[in-house]
């Protein structure tokens, strides 16, 4: 069984989609524990699953590197296999990447490497483009710069506004997000001879 900590900023829709997912005993994942950087509305989910919530906010700490060393700490705590970054909208510092990474994965808005950054769908939208979509990739110490291990493209429709084809693409992320922890769950069980 994959055990899996998710790092949430806001509302919460992929970790949603992760927690019924994993309700599933045949998916192979569990989600261990929900950490936010604030009082996170989307904490509510892992509240009604009955899993451990944690909030480590940067405004408690004098420096960007002991907030993380401090959310480090409670990661580490549960020992997970993976952690996903589901919405979780902060630039994490050099030493909290080096210690989970290549087990530490994002979601982001865009086919990366095209339109990295917190306006993804803006930019795509002003560059013209007839398409974006959804990345999945591991965190390195860069922005959205990391190996992509899954993309799913999103076709961009004539008129769309930015919150439109934002929940479009949120769509196509949340799904792909849950296939991404499976395949995980799965390569771990096969590597471990378990089926």
């Amino acid at each position: 069984m994959l055990s899996v900590v998710v790092l949430i900023s806001g509302s919460g829709s992929n970790l949603k989609a992760l927690l019924d997912a994993a309700d599933n005993p045949l998916f192979g994942a569990r989600i261990l524990a929900v950490g936010a950087d604030n009082p996170a509305d989307g904490l509510a989910h892992a509240d009604l699953y009955g899993i451990p919530t944690f909030v480590v906010s940067p405004t408690n700490f004098e420096s960007r590197e002991a907030w993380a060393d401090v959310l480090l700490e409670n990661i580490n705590f549960f020992k997970p296999d993976l952690v996903v970054l589901a919405g979780f909208m902060r630039i994490l510092p050099a030493n909290f990447v080096r210690a989970l990474s290549p087990n530490l994965i994002n979601t982001h808005p865009s086919l990366l490497p095209k339109f990295p950054g917190a306006h993804a769908v803006r930019d795509a939208l002003s560059a013209g483009e007839t398409t974006t979509g959804v990345t999945i990739h591991v965190v390195d110490e860069g922005v959205d710069t990391g190996p992509h291990i899954a993309q799913r493209e999103v076709a961009i429709q004539l008129g769309d506004s930015e919150a439109e084809l934002h929940e479009r693409i949120k769509v196509v992320e949340r799904e792909l997000l849950v296939e991404t922890v499976k395949a995980f769950a799965d390569k771990k069980r096969e590597t471990n001879g378990s089926r």
